[in-house]
C-alpha cells in the first residue's frame, strides 16, 4: 500500500501542479477547476493514508519521521486548499505546493521503515524523480526553441515577401507562437519540480552546502529566464520576435548549463 499511495501522491500532486501554473498563466477557469479538483483528491488521499498509519502506532511514541514529514506535508496542501479562495493567490498556492511536492518525493524515497534507508537507496529514488522531471522540461524547451526559430524564420520570410514552399508549408504565427508558449507554459513547472527533488536529494543527504553550486544557480537563471518569457509573452507588450528570441536565448543558457556540468560536483554527490 505504502508505494501505491506515496507515489500515486506525487503523479497527482505533480499533475495539480501544472494546472495550477497554467491557470496563473492564462486565467482558465476550468483549468483552475481541475487543477483543484487533483489537489483536493490529493488531499483526501494524503489524509486517509496518514490516518491509517497513525492508526496503526501504538502511542505517540512509536511516532517517527516517516509520520512527522507526512503530516507536514498535509498541512502545507490544507493551506494552500484554504488559501486557493482568496482571488489572486495562485502563485502562493503554486509555490507552497513546490515545497510540498519536494517533502513529499523525499517522505517517499525514505520509506516508512523503523531502520532508515542508506543514504545511496533515498538518494538513487530522489535522483530517478529529478531525472525524470528534468528530462521532460528539457525536452519540451528543444520543442519550444524550434517552434521559436520557426517563429523567426517565418517572419522574416514574410517580411521579405519570400513565398516560396517553406513558407506555404508552415502554420501561421499565431499558431507557431501559441505553441512556442504552450511547450514553455508545460515545461517551466517541470523543471522548477526538478529543482525541488534535487534539493530535497542534497537535504537528506546533509549535504545542504551543495546547494550553494554553481549548477544550481545557472538552473535557476535558466528558470527565472523561461519566467520573463511566460510573463512577456502573457502581456503581449512586446512583438513576437523579442519574446520569440527571448525563448531561444533562455534555452541556450540552458543548453550551455548542461554541456558544462562536467565541472559542477552537484550530479556526483552519491
Amino acid at each position: 500500500m505504502y508505494g501505491l499511495a506515496v507515489h500515486g501522491l506525487l503523479v497527482l500532486h505533480a499533475l495539480s501542479l501544472l494546472f495550477y501554473f497554467s491557470d496563473f498563466v492564462s486565467a482558465n477557469r476550468r483549468i483552475k477547476r481541475i487543477g483543484a479538483g487533483l489537489l483536493v483528491f490529493v488531499w483526501a488521499l494524503l489524509t486517509g493514508y496518514l490516518v491509517w498509519r497513525l492508526l496503526k502506532l501504538d502511542g505517540p511514541s512509536d511516532l517517527t519521521r516517516y509520520e512527522t514529514m507526512l503530516f507536514f506535508v498535509w498541512l502545507l496542501v490544507t493551506i494552500s486548499l484554504a488559501a486557493g479562495r482568496i482571488p489572486r493567490i495562485e502563485p502562493f498556492v503554486f509555490a507552497l505546493n513546490v515545497v510540498g511536492f519536494g517533502v513529499l518525493a523525499a517522505v517517499a524515497a525514505e520509506g516508512p521503515s523503523e531502520a532508515p534507508l542508506r543514504l545511496w537507496d533515498a538518494g538513487q529514488y530522489l535522483l530517478i524523480v529529478h531525472i525524470s522531471l528534468a528530462l521532460a522540461a528539457y525536452a519540451l524547451f528543444t520543442a519550444a526553441a524550434v517552434f521559436s526559430a520557426m517563429y523567426l524564420l517565418l517572419h522574416r520570410q514574410l517580411k521579405s515577401r519570400s513565398w516560396n514552399a517553406v513558407v506555404r508549408r508552415m502554420p501561421s504565427l499565431e499558431t507557431i507562437d501559441r505553441c512556442a508558449f504552450g511547450a514553455v507554459l508545460a515545461g517551466t513547472p517541470l523543471l522548477i519540480l526538478s529543482l525541488a527533488a534535487a534539493a530535497a536529494t542534497l537535504l537528506m543527504a546533509r549535504r545542504a552546502e551543495w546547494l550553494a553550486d554553481w549548477k544550481v544557480f545557472a538552473t535557476m537563471v535558466a528558470a527565472a529566464a523561461y519566467l520573463i518569457y511566460i510573463a512577456a509573452r502573457k502581456r503581449r507588450r512586446h512583438p513576437g520576435m523579442l519574446t520569440a528570441r527571448w525563448n531561444l536565448y533562455a534555452f541556450c543558457a540552458l543548453l550551455a548549463n548542461s554541456l558544462i556540468g562536467a565541472a559542477s560536483r552537484f550530479h556526483s554527490w552519491s
